[in-house]
């Protein structure tokens, strides 16, 4: 710093998950040496969050160019920096709907193809894959009769051991001089007056400790809103369920670098994972919903861990019928680790990266993952710190969204409808 620049702000952020280390690595690499992370977790990476996780998917396939080009920015961090590469596997990602799949589903298959077949840096990258003949090409290890499959094959993909890669973010933050405090649940935000204007000038835990910044950022995914009400209309807290089969050393050999595999209408899985053996399968649709317990009208997380050690039977259907469909020999094997996977939705899959109106640019919001941010784990932070030294957010897709903004969107998650929760039955 030279001593014409103005000493740089505090910084305060709430949340140990994807988005809060990659704003705290990238601040801090970049100089700004008073910044503190409350998690209200004990352990770090956050149990909390949805990065933490044996593994993501890093692809590129948007309707919109604008996130594929963000995509390919993160992918070749993730290939090439230190800190990521060692994470990232390239097993390539194929993208297919089963024969029955309904045509809408199909469609949306057809469209992401569409999205990245023209873009220079897919060039001799996808093939499409019809039938078991196609499926066999690029994935032998499948065991089933993958019947009717069909999509495509794209080689500039793959996965990151996430909880991994969250885990190398918050120790290389730590040696940047990031201070983190465990157990830190914030229950509630401190304003104060600067200027005859109203700021946020720190938040109170649970255990009434008073923590101050000048600028506080709240990275809490879905459970923003249980501090911002009025977020509500803008991000909503939906889950999937997540459960995972065990497989032995030798079961596991045959499936080491098999692609991610995403069919579509039925769930998708991963190559098992190198330490435990676990192969984890996730039927997406439209996600879960939780208003049941919130007094806003909210749709939030559960507040306890132990709350979330479940997945509806629904879930349960849909990826017995892949096993039978693609590894038949692990049809019937239990499906154990079962658990819902919370991330904050919005109805344009947009992320909000903005400062709270009528906070004086002293709060803001990092949130609206929508199910596609882990992957950006490498350039997060880089959008924080461009609106933080801006002062505002000149990218529209990520302001935050007023009444007229929203009146003009729709609902983005449009082939299986979101169900609520309190109505499905739980299979514990």
């Amino acid at each position: 710093m030279t001593p014409q620049d103005p000493p740089k702000p505090s910084v305060l952020i709430v949340g140990a998950g994807c988005f809060g280390l990659a704003t705290a690595y990238t601040l801090a690499s970049s100089g700004y040496d008073k910044i503190t992370v409350l998690e209200k977790d004990d352990v770090i990476p956050s149990r909390f969050s949805a990065g933490n996780d044996l593994n993501k998917i890093i692809r590129a396939e948007y309707a919109d160019n604008f996130y594929t080009d963000l995509s390919i920015s993160a992918i070749r961090k993730w290939q090439s920096d230190p800190l990521y590469r060692p994470h990232f596997h390239q097993t390539g990602f194929l993208n297919v709907t089963s024969e029955n799949a309904p045509q809408a589903t199909k469609n949306v298959v057809t469209n992401y193809l569409t999205s990245i077949r023209g873009h220079p840096a897919f060039e001799g990258q996808v093939e499409e894959v019809h039938g078991a003949e196609g499926i066999r090409r690029v994935a032998p290890a499948f065991t089933g009769s993958t019947a009717g499959w069909s999509g495509y094959f794209n080689k500039l993909a793959g996965y990151a051991h996430s909880a991994d890669a969250s885990r190398a973010v918050h120790d290389a933050c730590v040696n940047l001089g990031v201070e983190f405090v465990r157990n830190g649940e914030v229950s509630e935000l401190v304003y104060g007056t600067k200027s005859s204007r109203r700021v946020c000038i720190g938040v109170k835990t649970r255990g009434n400790k008073i923590y101050h910044a000048d600028k506080v950022m709240l990275a809490l995914g879905a459970n923003v809103p249980g501090l911002i009400p009025q977020l509500g209309p803008q991000v909503t807290g939906r889950c999937w369920g997540v459960v995972h089969i065990q497989l032995t050393p030798e079961e596991a050999l045959p499936l080491r670098g098999i692609p991610v595999t995403n069919v579509r209408d039925l769930a998708f899985f991963f190559e098992p994972d190198e330490a435990t053996n676990k192969l984890k399968f996730c039927h997406m649709g439209g996600g879960f919903t939780n208003f049941a317990l919130s007094p806003n009208g909210l749709s939030l997380p559960y507040g306890k861990l132990e709350d979330s050690q479940f997945v509806p039977l629904e879930d349960e259907t849909y990826i017995r019928k892949l096993l039978q469909e693609v590894f038949p020999q692990f049809a019937d094997r239990p499906l154990i680790d079962k658990h819902l996977c919370w991330f904050a939705d919005t109805v344009d899959s947009d992320y909000i990266i903005d400062y709270v109106p009528d906070t004086n640019s002293s709060l803001i919001v990092l949130s609206g993952d929508s199910g596609h941010g882990f992957k950006m784990l490498p350039i997060f932070g880089g959008f924080v710190k461009e609106v933080l030294e801006q002062g505002s957010q000149k990218e529209a897709k990520w302001q935050w969204k007023d009444d007229t903004k929203l009146k003009s969107t729709g609902t983005w998650r449009g082939d299986t409808a979101t169900q609520e929760l309190s109505k499905l039955e739980r299979a514990r």
